[in-house]
């Protein structure tokens, strides 16, 4: 099942609780929250009492994203917002084992993320741990961008890594994801599609919502390659 994580990065930032109830309305099961830190990557977005503000009026799955440095000091301020997944990138820490390991010790599930120059090879001895593993096909930082074609094969490469380890683990892309898109990381592997611009950049957030799925769900019933 191909799921849906529209990106709060891109929304209308004086309209949110309105334009997250629409994509849930939707039926977009996860929220994708973008958390950067002005150092890991160029801007700055929030923190957790936005999260905690939102999580009232949400039951989507809270996915938050740690774009920052020293993700360990804010895993359990997030967590007590409200995420159900907390995602840290493998640049952003020399300690990767261990972030993993204190957001699973929370009970909630826990992603790892690969910027677009980081190889694979990187997460391979924490694959067993991860709920998900997220493939960055933009560089991060900014939204609107084009997704890297170069990230399609890497995206095969974690699907097999996933397979040969026995991993349940979700493959979730985030990066240039729309209609024309998304079947290219489906047929790659993605089974968790993030879309910002080309969701909350519609007039009708919760009607891209549901094309990009339609058009993710016909390859997906396709041959896998």
């Amino acid at each position: 099942m191909i799921k849906m994580a529209p990106s709060l990065l891109a929304a209308d930032f004086s309209r949110l609780a309105e334009q997250i109830g629409r994509v849930e309305a939707a039926g977009a099961e996860y929220l994708h929250l973008d958390i950067m830190d002005g150092h890991f990557v160029p801007n700055i977005t929030f923190g957790p009492p936005v999260v905690a503000a939102l999580r009232k009026d949400s039951n989507m799955i809270f996915d938050v994203h740690l774009m920052i440095e020293n993700p360990e000091q804010y895993i359990g301020g997030f967590i007590d917002a409200g995420a159900d997944l907390v995602t840290v990138h493998a640049e952003s820490t020399p300690h990767l084992h261990r972030a993993i390991q204190m957001i699973k010790n929370r009970g909630i599930k826990a992603g790892v993320a690969l910027n677009p120059s980081t190889h694979p090879s990187v997460v391979e001895y924490v694959l067993g741990m991860v709920d998900l593993v997220l493939v960055m096909a933009v560089n991060p930082g900014f939204g609107g961008q084009d997704l890297i074609s170069a990230m399609l094969p890497k995206i095969r490469t974690i699907r097999d890594m996933l397979q040969t380890a026995g991993s349940p683990a979700e493959i979730q892309v985030d990066g240039g994801i729309g209609i024309k898109t998304a079947p290219l990381a489906v047929e790659a592997g993605a089974t968790v599609l993030v879309a910002g611009s080309s969701v909350f950049g519609r007039p009708d957030p919760g009607q891209a919502v549901r094309e990009i799925r339609k058009s993710a769900i016909k390859e997906q019933d396709q041959p896998r390659k």
